[in-house]
């Protein structure tokens, strides 16, 4: 239970300085100059847009930490035997990575609205992204072939769930960023520049997400959670 306190403790905390980044704890009534000068009331769609998000990814990061709370709750059970991790997660964990990268670089690339190198960028995240969804399915193929069917152990059961989930919400990405590749050909700079941010500011909290899972799945976890009981008894 430490370890999952902590664990919200440090999206919360991501969050928060997130909105920092944004202006959204800042004071407008302390604010001195003329309303239609502050920076905080330009863009305000972009604010909402982005606050938006924000509400969306703490409900995300929610629905995970109950899984993991339940997965470390259920795994000192009896009928629980380990599922072994694919290498191929080592692989896809990779493909994330290079897509959370090329995402950053798209939004460097945005804000200066070098288009060519924006869709470049843009492509080489979609690519990567598809990489690793496919590279789930195939370790889950492995794993089912190896007889690590869904109904075997609660063990199986976490591990599809969990990592399902989580693909699906890479899917559901991938549609968005499928829409803002299409909009960066032609779409206006400020609106390509959104969404890119929304694409990034996402990947990334999905990129965490993801290695918090693996840590989970690799068994590294279960060291951090006995040096937080110790720290707690």
């Amino acid at each position: 239970m430490s370890a999952i306190l902590i664990f919200m403790a440090g999206i919360a905390g991501i969050i928060g300085w997130w909105m920092a980044s944004q202006r959204l704890t800042s004071k407008p009534w302390l604010e001195v100059g003329l309303a239609s000068d502050a920076p905080g009331m330009r863009g305000s769609s972009e604010t909402i847009a982005k606050i938006g998000l924000g509400i969306f990814l703490a409900v995300v990061g929610a629905l995970f930490t109950l899984f993991i709370s339940a997965y470390l709750s259920r795994m000192g059970g009896a009928d629980w035997w380990g599922i072994p991790i694919p290498r191929l997660l080592w692989v896809n964990t990779t493909a994330l990575a290079a897509s959370s990268v090329a995402l950053q670089w798209a939004k460097t690339e945005a804000r200066t609205n070098r288009r060519e190198r924006l869709n470049t960028a843009l492509a080489a995240a979609f690519v990567t992204a598809v990489l690793f969804v496919a590279g789930q399915f195939t370790a889950w193929w492995q794993l089912m072939s190896e007889g690590y069917v869904l109904a075997d152990n609660p063990s199986n059961s976490f591990f599809y769930m969990i990592t399902g989930l989580h693909g699906l919400h890479i899917v559901g990405g991938l549609f968005v960023l499928g829409r803002t590749a299409i909009r960066a050909r032609t779409g206006p700079a400020a609106r390509v520049r959104l969404s890119v941010d929304l694409c990034a500011i996402y990947w990334h909290f999905m990129f965490i997400v993801w290695l918090v899972l693996f840590a989970l799945f690799a068994g590294w976890a279960n060291s951090f959670v006995d040096l937080c009981r110790q720290l707690v008894t």
